[in-house]
This record gives C-alpha cells, sequence and structure tokens, in this order.
C-alpha cells in the first residue's frame, strides 16, 4: 500500500521540514493546522511543489475535528502540534487543552482508526528537569520539569504508554533538543536562530542562554520524524533525537566563522538552559537506525545562505 502521512503542526518549523521533504520525496501528505500561516513552507517549497500537498485546518484540541483528519485514512502519523514554552507560560489552560488534550484526541483517533504503524509524536528535552543530566547523558526523565511545557510533554508520554496498554496502540515518542535553522522562530530555544538571521544582514545580536546543549538542524530533526514513523516498532517508548553537543559559545564562533565582519557582535548572555545539557540517542539507534546528522558548521552556513536568500 502507497503511504499516506499525517502531519499535525503542519505550518510549525519541524512541521515544515517535515512536509517538504515527504514532498520531495513525492509521498502523499496532508498537513493539519489550526492556523492558516503557511510562510515557513513557502520558505522551503515551490508553489508547484506545494500543491502537491493536501491540508486541513483543524483544532487538535477539538476530537471531532481530529476524527475527521483520519478519514484521510493516513497509512503514518507525526504529532508535531504543540504550544511552545512561552506560549504555555503565557496561557497554562490553552497550553494545556492543546498540548495534552490534543494528544490525547489524536491517540485516540488513531485508536479508533486502528492505525497499523507507529503514532510518531514530538518529546521534548524540557521534558526534564535540570538535575537529570547528573553530569551525563540523561535517558529516561525522572524530577519535575521547570515549565509547563515540559510538564504536559511528560503527561503526553504517559498517555501513549497508556494507550499502548489499554488499545494496542504503538508510539514514539522522539525529544529534541536545541533545534535550529530556517522556519525557527518559535520557542525557548530559537535564540540561536535568531542569531544567525541576524548575522545574515549584518546586524548583532544576544543569544539570551548560555552553557551547552545539543543543537539539531531542523531538517534533521523531520527526517528523524519521517524515519520513526516507518520503523516497525510495537509498544510505546520515547527516545531522544540524536543531535551535536556544543557550547553556545561554539555556534558563535561558527556564526562569525560564516560571516567575519560581526565578529564581537553576536553575545552570549544569561544562565544555561533548564533542561540537562545532553541527552543519550542510543536508544534511537536501536529503534529507528540511524539518520543524517549534519555537522554544526554546515548547519549554520546553510541557515546564513537562506536568510541571505
Amino acid at each position: 500500500m502507497s503511504e499516506r502521512f499525517l502531519v499535525t503542526g503542519a505550518y510549525g518549523c519541524i512541521g515544515a521540514w517535515t512536509v517538504a521533504q515527504l514532498v520531495r520525496e513525492g509521498v502523499e501528505v496532508v498537513g493539519v493546522d489550526a492556523g492558516d500561516d503557511d510562510r515557513r513552507l513557502r520558505d522551503l517549497l515551490s508553489e508547484e511543489e506545494l500543491a502537491r500537498a493536501a491540508f486541513v485546518r483543524a483544532d487538535i484540541s477539538e476530537p471531532a475535528q481530529v476524527a475527521l483528519c483520519f478519514t484521510r485514512e493516513p497509512t503514518h502519523v507525526i504529532h508535531l502540534a504543540a504550544l511552545q514554552v512561552p506560549d504555555c507560560r503565557k496561557n497554562p489552560v490553552l497550553g494545556a487543552a492543546v498540548n495534552v488534550v490534543g494528544t490525547v484526541a489524536l491517540f485516540a483517533a488513531a485508536a479508533a482508526a486502528e492505525l497499523d504503524t507507529p503514532v510518531v509524536f514530538a518529546s521534548s528535552v524540557a521534558a526534564f528537569a535540570a538535575v537529570d543530566g547528573g553530569g551525563g547523558a540523561a535517558v529516561d526523565p525522572s524530577g519535575p520539569p521547570d515549565t509547563h511545557y515540559g510538564v504536559f510533554k511528560v503527561a503526553n508520554e504517559g498517555t501513549a504508554r497508556v494507550f499502548a496498554m489499554e488499545s494496542g496502540l504503538n508510539s514514539i515518542g522522539l525529544r529534541p533538543h536545541v533545534v535550529y535553522g530556517a522556519g525557527r522562530d518559535r520557542g525557548l530555544t530559537a535564540d540561536p536562530t535568531f542569531a544567525m538571521e541576524a548575522a545574515a544582514q549584518g546586524l548583532g545580536y544576544t543569544i539570551a542562554y548560555s552553557g551547552r546543549c545539543e543543537m539539531q538542524y531542523a531538517p534533521d530533526v523531520a527526517a528523524a520524524f519521517i524515519a520513526a514513523a516507518r520503523a516497525a516498532f510495537t509498544g510505546a517508548t520515547v527516545v531522544n533525537v540524536p543531535g551535536t553537543s556544543v557550547l553556545i559559545d561554539e555556534v558563535v564562533t561558527e556564526i562569525e566563522r560564516v560571516i567575519p565582519e560581526v565578529a564581537g557582535r553576536i553575545e552570549v548572555s544569561g544562565p544555561a538552559l533548564p533542561f540537562p545539557d545532553q541527552l543519550d540517542s542510543g536508544a534511537f539507534a536501536d529503534i529507528v537506525g540511524s539518520v543524517p546528522l549534519t555537522p554544526l558548521s554546515e548547519g549554520v552556513a546553510a541557515t546564513i545562505a537562506h536568510f541571505r536568500r
């Protein structure tokens, strides 16, 4: 049977890259989003390419609307729809409705449709507390997350586990870290991308956090979600997305290497991010396999080139 992907949050950063990669593979894709702002997709696809995808406007927190999406009979589901950290902080009730209720609605609809491939959903490094790192690579969250967003992601991981036990619905949750690249213009960790965009315009920028993190190029993250959706897996699991562990200062160095004239104008200020600085992605390789991992130097150069265009 030919593939038909259902991608929620299709107009977000990872969603846009996911839809773009599937379109270029020639795979049928149905994008779902509550809004109509498709600028990220239009940054990545030509009009002719964009016309190859179908789009449905739906509020993921409304179960009836989610169920209607499954009348498209998807063979694979990638669930990315969510409000980011700042939006959940500003309006935690709405954040819970979208991030938690929306995920329950998605899983319920997938179970009702008897989906026989794993639902792949976005969890986050924010599901960890900072102390979970323990000076090494974090594997499973144990301490309390420090944001509403993180709490919601932990709830979603639990939801997936219960659906596997009670409904036999298979799932793979992926925890990205600091995603960067074209379209990364929302969320707590978007600052490195903002710095690349500013540098492309010859401007300075201050990244509002310091320390070490795992940088993950947006196209690589999209490829990870697609590969996970195609994995043969039974049960429910959550794994960390592969990335490159670097200091934020190293990101600045790469930006300055690409655009020497901004040297000294990209600054780093503020504390480290409130979650572990490194994640163990060994389980991802065991379950999904290998996926592209773009070196930081190449990802930064490609992102800046995009913004210059």
